[in-house]
């Protein structure tokens, strides 16, 4: 503590980044600070001996009683600590800290109206060109309202069309009109983009068109295509539930709104583009720990607008004030070269909205309090973790005889989160070395995505303790639980309800009831990242058989496939190899062959 006390008294006056750390040196909390020296003292009494500040959130209390020792890091300006502690956040991950994984990028729907005969696509990222026009974001049905669009407007189908230069199919059905030949001018184009940019906008006038042509196509005997339009239809409604405002003016907001109920938050976004409502999107975070109100904005504004937006509104609305909203301002306003102001709006459309979002985020928040979250509080008792494992990571690999070596990740978060799964092309030749491949590539991409509470490993104590000693390494925590597969007659044993699987966590090992339903949760995470390793693998796999044969034909024989697998790891790595390279494993006469 005398030392603590010193770091305290010694704290620059600038701005800069603090971090908290226990006893045994594990990243509590990272903050930001415009002068270090108050912010940093504020969260302590000083008489009659050093102890947290009673005006402190509870969460933060009990943080505060486990520090041990304070690290900070000083830097030119509050908007640089703002983008280094999230940052490190991300990275780091520490216990106390609200943590939102890097947030989704949404499409948009754009068109480059420089062109003769533009035509409408999708994007995620910013389009070079000065007369670019974006429609979104859209969080779910973009591919949908596009490609109902080339079905309702005979736009320029493809892009291919304009290059050819001559009348296609698309023209005989109907779905176009020719441009390629000049047989509809730009003038009457023009109607047709702007006719079906009203439809892009106004999703309730799409559908209706969208039923037309599918009760057309239904009473032809078209049973197909109208059983296609049905299922654009559904998908494009689903992103209509928030359609109901019409704002008197065309004016574009983003909109967001938090609220916390005990250990689960929603932060809640809604788009707002020409005074509609486009799309909207939520987030629920967990924390047995409970939630900080100007944290949660500061970390939704944050993972959203640090990304690269297509557009940006030039106002904000947020349903309540929280502390950082200048210092976002300022960060935005630097990074897009565009003033956009943030507030809280007090009356009229701009105050609905805000309430809109407070009103989802309740019924998001009331919906989810029905779901069970006391098996994995039971699984944290049970093992001995530090947290609830509300977020989790499957980790296996999978080979044969040393060809097609593979890693898969698969991700949960109440579900399993597919867009969140990474396949791993792997060179080392045993499991162990895989396996150690995998962590560390995995743990060298976390400023994209965050460790989560817990990691599951395929695998028995040696992999447990290799997982243990490669977070430790790179002074980070995250807890690590392996599941061995009971073996029966050396054939490993899968089925729920048979196989009497052991657990290693730091606590030991366990052998539950193989009725258990801890033990049936974490068998389904490992089963999950086994059949997705499985998959890669066979796809993995009938690449290099074909890539085998083609050798065999040529020559080259298996057993010199073997050693230059062996040697060099992966057919890719034979294919750059040089040949002085290739003459060292099957001498001069191979490599020739090889290289021919």
């Amino acid at each position: 503590m005398k030392s603590l006390l010193t770091k305290l008294k010694n704290l620059p006056t600038k701005p800069g980044i603090y971090q908290y750390f226990d006893k045994n040196g594990r990243l509590l909390y990272i903050g930001k600070a415009k002068v270090l020296k108050n912010r940093v003292k504020s969260y302590f009494n000083f008489t009659p001996t050093l102890s947290p500040s009673s005006n402190l959130s509870p969460r933060i209390y009990k943080m505060i009683t486990e520090v041990e020792n304070l690290e900070y890091i000083v830097v030119d300006s509050e908007q640089d600590a703002l983008i280094l502690e999230n940052s490190l956040i991300k990275q780091l991950k520490p216990k106390y800290n609200i943590l939102l994984r890097d947030d989704k990028t949404y499409p948009y729907i754009y068109i480059d109206l420089n062109q003769k005969y533009p035509r409408f696509e999708i994007t995620r990222r910013v389009i070079k060109g000065k007369n670019i026009k974006y429609f979104g974001p859209f969080v779910s049905g973009a591919k949908d309202i596009l490609d109902s669009i080339y079905e309702i407007f005979p736009l320029v189908q493809k892009k291919s069309c304009l290059r050819e230069g001559k009348k296609c199919l698309f023209f005989q059905i109907k779905r176009c009109l020719a441009p390629c030949e000049n047989l509809v001018s730009e003038k009457e184009y023009k109607k047709i983009v702007d006719e079906a940019t009203k439809y892009i906008l106004n999703k309730q006038k799409l559908t209706s068109k969208l039923e037309e042509k599918m009760l057309y196509y239904s009473e032809e005997l078209l049973f197909e295509e109208a059983s296609t339009l049905r299922d654009r239809i559904v998908k494009i409604k689903n992103s209509m539930q928030l359609n109901t405002i019409d704002l008197a003016k065309l004016e574009d907001f983003d909109i967001f709104g938090v609220l916390t109920q005990s250990n689960k938050a929603v932060g809640v976004k809604i788009f707002v583009r020409d005074g509609k409502v486009v799309s909207s999107d939520h987030h629920i975070f967990k924390s047995e720990f409970g939630f900080d109100h100007d944290e949660l904005y500061k970390t939704m504004l944050l993972n959203h607008y640090q990304k690269e937006l297509p557009f940006v509104p030039k106002e904000i609305l947020i349903a309540s004030k929280f502390n950082q909203i200048e210092e976002i301002e300022v960060l935005i306003e630097k990074k897009y070269n565009k003033k956009t102001i943030i507030k809280v709006p007090k009356i009229g459309d701009k105050k609905r909205l805000t309430t809109l979002a407070l009103t989802n985020a309740k019924e998001i928040l009331r919906l989810n309090s029905s779901k069970d979250d006391n098996t994995l509080k039971e699984i944290k008792e049970l093992l001995g973790l530090e947290q609830i494992p509300y977020t989790l990571e499957g980790y296996d690999n999978s080979h044969m005889i040393g060809s097609a070596k593979v890693g898969s990740l698969v991700y949960w978060e109440e579900k399993f989160i597919k867009q969140n799964y990474r396949h791993y092309n792997l060179t080392a030749l045993n499991e162990y070395d895989q396996m150690k491949e995998m962590l560390t590539r995995r743990l060298e991409d976390l400023e994209k995505n965050p460790l989560p509470n817990l990691w599951v490993i395929d695998g028995g104590e040696t992999l447990w303790k290799l997982a243990q000693k490669l977070v430790k390494q790179k002074k980070l925590f995250v807890d690590i639980v392996a599941i061995a597969k009971e073996k029966r007659d050396s054939k490993s044993m899968r089925a729920k309800g048979r196989a009497k699987d052991i657990i290693f966590s730091k606590d030991g090992e366990f052998k539950l009831s193989t009725e258990d339903k801890r033990l049936h949760f974490i068998q389904n995470i490992r089963d999950e990242a086994h059949r997705f390793a499985i998959t890669f693998f066979k796809k993995q796999k009938l690449k290099e058989d074909k890539k085998l044969s083609l050798l065999n034909k040529k020559g080259i024989g298996e057993a010199t496939v073997k050693k230059l697998i062996d040697y060099f790891g992966t057919f890719e790595n034979i294919k750059n190899a040089s040949l002085k390279e290739l003459e060292k494993v099957i001498g001069k006469k191979g490599a020739l062959k090889l290289k021919e």
